[in-house]
């Protein structure tokens, strides 16, 4: 175990966690072993985010409604995000804060197994690329919608969604790819659905549909660190567990990463817009630029504004990683022979969870980790992905109260990326000698390698997401199994991965 220099502002409790000490007197736990970095500049960005204590404070002596921070976590990803930390879990009593979720609402995980093995699958490879490339980015992906259909997955989720498309509809271009399994939509995933009253804040994206179109936003993997990554299962830690969720040794296993695209960033406008008109006039704004939305009557149309678009925002994510999948699991069919498939989980990241009591939980980058229950014996499923190439895992919630039954969604950036970019040339050769990332532009292709100007720009983007630009995974895996967090189930390994 190598030890990273800790910043001075953080106090060490144990093996497994630090404190951050704050003028506000906020709880603000780490998890983080002392071998899992903890940038500087991540501290001084929750220390900003803090001073929204003050802000509330003003904003009570202006309205006469009282609301706090009361908690924070930072799991061990975190690492500088845009005004809020990535890994950031957040509590607060009488207020939400749309910038604590972000412009990429409901960027979440979906993980399925399938029928196939790893020996099914190692020598279709060179004929999956190519038709992956074709589905993912050359027009394959063919999802027809219809008005009705978009507007039911926004109002209802996927589950409305095919309510709405039946039985009766032809399964053609990617909803051919649909298996029997898919049909209970509500089982396997943390929010099926989002409570929203009407659809309207996204009636152009409704009416474009005309009568039915194929549709050009859904089904599309954006960009920074998503993906849709096809792996296998290298090693099992937990059996019965392991059994459980179908994650048995060699099976081959898809991955999808994605949010909610262009309809987030209109949401978290939204929310941005009606915060900033809720304001009480003559109060100056927050020097931080987080504005703080009132859980009071005064601001409760306001406010319901912002919590249509926004499940209407996350709905649409849980549809995209849906579609993403089907698009997975037709390049599998065509190159490597009929399949089944079974959703492990489809959790979020970037969301805020109310309560009747007035609190609201707020994860930016950080994924629900709740314990057993009666219809979660080994409890929730935690997703956590390596950087583009190495592994992934699953692990089983605990529901830990020092973390708000919160995990990391990820590894976390350890070399922010403007700096990752100009990572080493013979790096990213070998790696990709190592390993398949199907891209927008084929590297091969001899005509793109006669274009020096198009190949640089694709190497720089994909030095940002390259392996040395994140943690390692395995210490960020130990820490939430020794802060007890969430255990280990299984160990994951790529065999390609699609990045937009």
């Amino acid at each position: 175990m190598t030890a990273h220099r800790q910043d001075p502002r953080l106090l060490r409790t144990d093996d497994n966690w630090l404190e951050l000490p704050n003028p506000w007197g906020i709880p603000v736990d780490i998890c983080a072993r002392v071998d899992v970095p903890v940038e500087s500049s991540a501290v001084d960005e929750i220390l900003t985010v803090l001073r929204t204590a003050d802000t509330l404070e003003l904003l009570g002596r202006a309205t006469g409604h009282t609301a706090t921070i009361d908690r924070v976590v930072l799991t061990p990803d975190v690492h500088k995000g845009v005004g809020i930390p990535i890994g950031t879990v957040l509590r607060t009593r009488g207020a939400l804060l749309p910038q604590a979720v972000g412009n990429d609402i409901n960027c979440g995980m979906r993980l399925e197994t399938t029928t196939l093995t790893v020996d099914d699958v190692r020598g279709h490879l060179d004929g999956l690329e190519r038709r992956l490339r074709h589905l993912f980015f050359e027009g394959g992906r063919r999802i027809a919608l219809s008005g009705a259909d978009r507007e039911a997955l926004l109002r209802d989720g996927l589950p409305g969604l095919l309510a709405e498309r039946g039985p009766g509809r032809p399964a053609d271009g990617i909803w051919s790819a649909l298996r029997p399994g898919d049909l209970d939509p509500a089982a396997g995933i943390h929010g099926a659905s989002y409570p929203t009253a009407t659809a309207e804040p996204f009636a152009d994206w409704i009416r474009s549909a005309g009568g039915t179109s194929h549709d050009s936003i859904i089904g599309s993997v954006g960009g920074g660190n998503h993906f849709v990554e096809l792996q296998y299962v290298a090693a099992v830690h937990d059996g019965p567990a392991a059994y459980a969720w179908g994650l048995t040794p060699g099976r081959v296993v898809v991955m999808a990463h994605s949010g909610s695209l262009s309809l987030g960033h209109q949401a978290n406008a939204c929310g941005l817009d009606q915060a900033r008109a809720a304001w009480p006039t003559g109060l100056a704004l927050p020097d931080n630029r987080i504005v703080p939305m009132l859980l009071d009557e005064r601001s409760a149309a306001r406010r319901r504004r912002y919590l249509d678009a926004f499940g209407n925002a996350a709905n649409f994510a849980v549809g995209n990683r849906f579609f993403l999948a089907l698009m997975m699991r037709a390049g599998l069919a065509a190159e490597c022979g009929d399949l089944d498939a079974h959703l492990v989980y489809d959790a979020p990241h970037n969301l805020l969870w109310p309560d009747p009591d007035g609190s609201v939980v707020h994860r930016k980058g950080a994924t629900p980790a709740g314990g057993p229950t009666v219809d979660a014996p080994w409890g929730e499923p935690v997703i956590v992905p390596g950087s583009m190439g190495a592994a992934s895992y699953v692990l089983r919630g605990h529901g830990s109260d020092r973390t708000l039954a919160s995990a990391c969604h990820g590894a976390g950036r350890r070399v922010p990326r403007g700096a990752s970019a100009r990572g080493g040339d013979a790096e990213l050769d070998a790696f990709l000698r190592d390993f398949r990332v199907v891209t927008p532009l084929d590297h091969r292709d001899p005509a793109v390698r006669r274009r020096s100007d198009v190949l640089a720009a694709w190497r720089r983007d994909l030095k940002q997401e390259a392996p040395w630009a994140y943690k390692d995974i395995g210490p960020v895996v130990s820490s939430l199994d020794g802060a007890g967090v969430a255990t280990p189930v299984a160990e994951l390994r790529p065999l390609l991965t699609v990045k937009g």
